[in-house]
């Protein structure tokens, strides 16, 4: 993975993609087992290097690559994948090897992109040239909507008595931005038994006084706008 030209900083060039069953939000934490040949090395590479790689999600396939009996003849033989455009970069925050050829990983989600073009390498590795894109603004929680924050506050206690102390397994981490509308927002479609396809459109959101806008309608549609985690 390459950065493009000086002038032109908001591109990376042959991005490895890891197309995964789930949506890596930016501020949220994903952990990883890695067992497939196709991504031991890019991980050990981008660990090696500091370089994030990319966490797309998929909306056809699945995670771990197969071969597919009813393939037409002419391709490579392996079920087919399709993931969305949009994407989040994920920076490897801690790794370990318990036994050879398994990596277990725990990444942060960082900036989003646009895949512009993407390529399939012949040991099943996606590449793809992408556009980075603007960061949430930081803007605060509206008063119509501060019932969200408090909320989230609600289930980040009761989820840490939960775990006893053990705060480094809880799926919301430090630092804790509750007047940042986006973050907000976030960390509440991380946590909400919603369909993929709709956490995909969430994180997809420029604007995020509206993303979190309709985390608070499925909030109230689920039941959940009032009642204790």
């Amino acid at each position: 993975m390459s950065n493009a030209s000086a002038a032109d900083t908001l591109k990376l060039t042959q991005l490895p993609l890891f197309p995964l069953q789930t949506v890596l939000f930016p501020g949220g934490w994903l952990p990883l087992r890695i067992f497939e040949v196709r991504y031991l090395d890019m991980i050990g590479r981008c660990h090696k290097a500091g370089a994030p790689f990319g966490v797309v999600c998929l909306s056809q396939g699945i995670e771990v690559r197969r071969v597919d009996p009813n393939a037409p003849p002419g391709g490579d033989g392996f079920a087919k994948e399709v993931f969305h455009p949009v994407g989040v970069l994920a920076q490897i925050e801690a790794l370990e090897r318990p036994q050879p050829g398994l990596m277990m990983i725990r990444c942060r989600g960082m900036q989003r992109f646009q895949v512009t073009r993407r390529s399939q390498l012949p040991h099943g590795l996606w590449v793809a040239d992408v556009d980075l894109l603007a960061a949430d603004a930081a803007v605060a929680p509206p008063p119509d909507l501060l019932s969200t924050v408090e909320g989230l506050k609600r289930v980040l206690a009761n989820l840490t008595e939960r775990q006893a102390g053990a705060t480094e397994q809880l799926p919301i981490q430090p630092p804790y931005r509750w007047d940042d509308a986006g973050w907000v927002a976030n960390r509440w479609a991380e946590l909400l038994p919603a369909p993929t396809d709709l956490k995909q459109r969430l994180m997809a959101l420029d604007n995020p006084l509206l993303r979190l806008e309709l985390v608070a309608d499925l909030l109230e549609k689920l039941g959940l706008d009032r009642a204790e985690p």
